[in-house]
């Protein structure tokens, strides 16, 4: 499948001929398969070529978003992902964004593509207090514009390029921060309920994207033109992550799993287990299978 060059999306033009970037892809493309596949984000209807949606990938010029567009592309030029692509770049107006380098890029790789200005970055610097992070409100802008981008270009679904580290780091941050389990999902409906939000990195680490795109040479932009970081919370979260992975190399996966294997009797929210109306089985009860199903069921410690 990856072995023939001379059949090959003009993404990969001078990819690395060596066995470890050729497992790296390989990599690459079954873990977002199996995200997609997992969680539904190709409708049944398209499966079955009835229709055929459309996506609008978000392309910030980061490692993350390049390593999604050409996966996606590899999918799509394989017949393995029944939707059309567009890629998009929201130019916020941040001081030193060079405004030419993807557009450049996506001629050149041939990728159909929309490039938006909106200066959002001059109200973020109004609204936000001086000595406060820029990312929640910046973040929110621009996930609005996205938005709308999508609905002019008649898509169903803002693609985006988070990765499984921000997943985690996301369930850290709300844990230590927040209050609260929850995180990045990989799908989901935006307020509206007009438009799907789909993460198809999802199950793929961060470390293969960093390698991924250094390999390919793509033009990276910086995500720090505008002087604001994602603030020292989330630098803390990952510097702990990163020194549990060096200790116990494999964490990381193993703590993602968990994510995806929620006992809900095992937590303490009513709103998801019935604590209240918990009963005692009988005897007779108790001789029969238990019903995973059945959420009435003693919770039993593990």
């Amino acid at each position: 499948m990856f072995d023939n060059t001379d059949d090959i999306h003009p993404l990969f033009e001078g990819a690395p001929s060596s066995t470890e970037f050729k497992k790296l892809r390989k990599r690459l493309v079954r873990n977002t398969r199996e995200a997609i596949d997992q969680y539904g984000m190709v409708p049944q209807e398209a499966r079955d070529g009835q229709r055929r949606p459309r996506w609008l990938v978000c392309l910030s010029g980061g490692k993350d978003s390049y390593t999604l567009l050409a996966i996606l592309h590899e999918l799509q030029w394989r017949g393995l992902l029944n939707v059309d692509l567009l890629a998009c770049n929201l130019d916020q107006g941040q001081p030193g964004f060079p405004a030419t380098v993807l557009p450049a890029f996506l001629e050149k790789m041939g990728v159909p593509h929309r490039i938006e200005y909106q200066d959002t970055y001059s109200v973020v610097v109004d609204k936000v207090p001086q000595g406060r992070t820029y990312c929640a409100l910046c973040s929110r802008l621009r996930r609005g514009n996205l938005y709308r981008i999508a609905r002019e270009e008649g898509c169903d679904a803002v693609v985006l390029g988070h990765h499984r580290d921000d997943i985690l780091e996301t369930f850290f941050m709300n844990l230590f921060h927040g209050g609260r389990l929850a995180t990045m999902p990989p799908k989901l409906v935006n307020e509206e309920g007009d438009l799907f939000v789909l993460r198809p990195l999802a199950h793929v680490a961060e470390e293969d994207c960093e390698r991924f795109a250094k390999a390919m040479n793509y033009p990276i932009i910086p995500c720090d033109l505008c002087g604001s970081q994602d603030g020292l919370q989330r630098q803390q979260v990952k510097a702990l992550l990163d020194g549990w992975e060096r200790n116990r190399p494999g964490r990381r996966q193993v703590m993602f799993k968990a994510l995806t294997n929620a006992r809900p009797s095992h937590l303490l929210d009513p709103q998801l287990f019935d604590f209240v109306n918990l009963e005692i089985r009988s005897s007779a009860d108790a001789e029969a299978a238990p019903d995973p199903d059945n959420f009435r069921e003693i919770p039993r410690l593990r």
